[in-house]
């Protein structure tokens, strides 16, 4: 065992007859005061036509709305969870306040219309998160983290300087509206500003190669990596949104966004695969799913990224919270259900399934009617929504007779809610310069298209598994950053 004098972090909870801090619940029903009143604004503010501002610095519009009804609700989820999660920590106060203080900044973050005040906010919502991930200052490997982050955090804050110092020197706007409603033509100083954009989007959603400071900070408390997967690295999407009047100028800027975000989310699924424990597993998780959001935000349908962020968010923060009851304990050398062949009635049935979801969608939604990057939209929502259906019947205790006429009654339902979600979010965006811009097709959408359907099709037969140099090479793209791994449990100093 360590050295015991040391003073517990965490813990056994401490036997002491005094009470607990009030801090804690005060910020609780602050939080959730702030949910109900972030309700009655978007009702106000989506019932209403005229642009709501505050001194030239703040806006208020449809995306506002939604985000800090979205935020205010994590936030929620979060301090209640953390009161009995961290109950016991010597730093209970600091660390309720700092994640009190996230969310703060981020609701002033989605609402600020300043390009120097975004930045600003920017920067310090990334030292936030920085400072949560390193919450256990005692133990080497949480600080090492927090550096690891708070590095990553900044340079994606120069980068955005960079971007908004060249839309600065190209348009003479000074706020995001002045921005999005200049007239603006592809040119070298727009390129540099795109490419910092798209960079520093990367960064902060952890898309590769910036994914390490994700992957190495699961020293963070786990209501703390929560928040960080299903709120904090949803900020790309939100970047690319504000400013689709900018990317959408060049479809070269579009291309290179699907490029980079089809990358994240192939490699993400893969990587995921060559993880043991759960929350790496979930980490690799969230490189994919924002590599998707990236995917939607380059095929011109911003709605749909937003859309992907607010739901991949609730069932990330989910999985999080509820990642203690996943853990299982298994025999040496007892076989993991793998992938087995469904047979051609499987296939057949899998098929039609999609076929019928892809249909379901586009009447929904009216996208994919058309031959442009509608398509691909429609056809990606549907490969990875019948892949997590796939996923979620195939743990079932069901008989694997029975498994795939189930997956049915599994994506149907779920094609519908993805579809409903994404028109009342579209609807909801009001006051957004720029929502929906579909893009004609081109042949790297037919090839990102072709190698997402490849790697559904090499996953589900589980021939990856035969190819121990692409193990090993999954294994290395997957490691932390040094001095952020635990080898020995009593480094761990719990006690």
């Amino acid at each position: 065992m360590t050295d015991e004098t040391n003073s517990h972090r965490v813990g056994p909870l401490p036997k002491t007859a005094t009470a607990s801090p009030r801090l804690p619940l005060a910020l609780t029903r602050l939080v959730w005061s702030m949910w109900a009143v972030s309700l009655v604004v978007a009702v106000l503010r989506l019932s209403s036509s005229e642009s709501w501002s505050l001194l030239g610095v703040f806006s208020v519009d449809g995306l506002t709305v939604v985000m800090w009804v979205v935020v205010t609700f994590f936030s929620g989820i979060v301090h209640s969870y953390s009161r009995r999660y961290m109950a016991g920590d010597s730093a209970l106060n600091r660390f309720f306040g700092t994640v009190f203080a996230f969310t703060l900044v981020v609701m002033a973050l989605v609402a600020t219309d300043s390009l120097v005040v975004f930045v600003a906010l920017w920067l310090t919502m990334g030292l936030v998160m920085a400072t949560l991930i390193g919450h256990v200052d005692s133990w080497r490997h949480a600080r090492t983290a927090a550096t690891h982050a708070r590095r990553s955090f900044v340079g994606s804050s120069a980068l955005l300087a960079v971007s908004f110092a060249a839309l600065w020197w190209q348009t003479g706007a000074t706020t995001i509206s002045g921005v999005a409603a200049a007239e603006i033509t592809p040119t070298v100083t727009v390129l540099v500003a795109v490419a910092a954009l798209l960079l520093a989007a990367m960064i902060q959603s952890a898309l590769l190669p910036f994914h390490t400071w994700l992957l190495s900070s699961m020293t963070a408390p786990t209501p703390a990596s929560a928040l960080m997967h299903a709120g904090f690295v949803n900020a790309g999407g939100i970047l690319l949104l504000r400013f689709a009047p900018v990317v959408t100028t060049d479809g070269g800027f579009m291309l290179a966004i699907v490029v980079v975000g089809a990358t994240s989310a192939l490699l993400g699924k893969l990587l995921k695969t060559v993880q043991t424990d759960i929350k790496s597993q979930l980490g690799c998780s969230t490189v994919g799913q924002m590599g998707f959001m990236f995917v939607q935000a380059g095929l011109g349908f911003f709605g749909a990224a937003i859309t992907h962020l607010i739901l991949h968010g609730f069932y990330k923060a989910y999985q999080f919270l509820s990642a203690g009851s996943s853990v299982e304990q298994k025999a040496p050398g007892k076989k993991s259900d793998t992938a087995q062949s469904s047979g051609v009635a499987g296939v057949a049935a899998t098929v039609l399934t999609a076929l019928a979801g892809g249909v379901l969608f586009a009447v929904a939604t009216g996208e994919g009617t058309e031959f442009d990057s509608g398509l691909i939209l429609a056809g990606l929502v549907v490969l990875t929504t019948m892949h997590a259906a796939c996923e979620m019947v195939r743990h079932t205790d069901l008989p694997a007779s029975l498994r795939y006429g189930a997956v049915p009654l599994v994506f149907l339902p779920a094609i519908a809610v993805y579809a409903s979600v994404y028109t009342v979010i579209e609807h909801a965006l009001v006051g957004v310069p720029l929502v929906t811009a579909p893009t004609e097709l081109t042949p790297v959408h037919v090839a990102v298209a072709a190698a997402f359907l490849l790697t559904y099709v090499v996953i589900e037969s589980g021939v990856y598994r035969r190819s121990t140099r692409l193990y090993v090479a999954l294994v290395n793209a997957t490691r932390p950053a040094p001095g952020t791994i635990v080898t020995n449990r009593e480094e761990y100093n719990e006690y």
